[in-house]
């Protein structure tokens, strides 16, 4: 067995992004985030904005999400951009070696033996003084923030994957990146990585 393909999935505020990309940097291969958005918008003709809104959480909580999916029309376009996102995902990790950030990767990806499956979370208070610093969030307060973009991620998780985000039992690894620190994050998958594919 070995890991071709590793999928990050993180709560909001953890650096779940920067581990993902420092990790790829270090395997020498690619990360994929926001590259994504712009090859769903290529395909799909929606702006990137909106597609970054609607391709990983949702307003409006689960009731609010099954209602976005589908209309009498057929699909709405929060379930074209579903449909397109997979396909982009499924594609990627058919192609190449490589770092996936978040959009369900870990489940679009669950029948293949070659996928290391990531959650990286934090405490409360690391994530908001997190985003403080680095987004320089002080229009809202953080933590209000954190619960909201938690919540939404957590809706769009459990209704297109029918499991429940942040359960340890969907993940080969959790880890906390506030405890441990993100550089060590990345050195335990790096070796996690490095020894199963020697």
């Amino acid at each position: 067995m070995s890991y071709k393909i590793i999928t990050i999935s993180r709560q909001f505020g953890s650096g779940g992004r920067t581990i993902g990309k420092k990790l790829a940097e270090q395997l020498n291969i690619k990360c994929y985030d926001k590259e994504i958005i712009d090859q769903v918008a290529e395909q799909s003709g929606f702006d990137k904005t909106y597609i970054s809104e609607k391709g990983e959480d949702v307003k409006g909580g689960i009731f609010g999400t099954m209602m976005n999916r589908w209309s009498y029309n057929g699909p709405t376009n929060e379930e074209r951009i579903w449909q397109i996102q997979s396909s982009i995902i499924k594609d990627i990790a058919e192609k190449e070696s490589c770092v996936i950030v978040g959009r369900c990767a870990d489940y679009l990806l669950a029948d293949r033996e070659d996928v290391l499956k990531v959650f990286i979370h934090a405490d409360e208070d690391y994530r908001a003084d997190r985003i403080v610093r680095l987004y320089g969030e002080t229009d809202v307060d953080p933590k209000r923030r954190l619960k909201d973009k938690d919540k939404h991620r957590a809706a769009y998780y459990q209704i297109y994957t029918d499991l429940t985000y942040g359960d340890a039992r969907n993940y080969h690894i959790c880890l906390n990146s506030g405890a441990i620190g993100e550089d060590n994050c990345v050195a335990i998958l790096r070796n996690i990585v490095q020894h199963v594919n020697n």
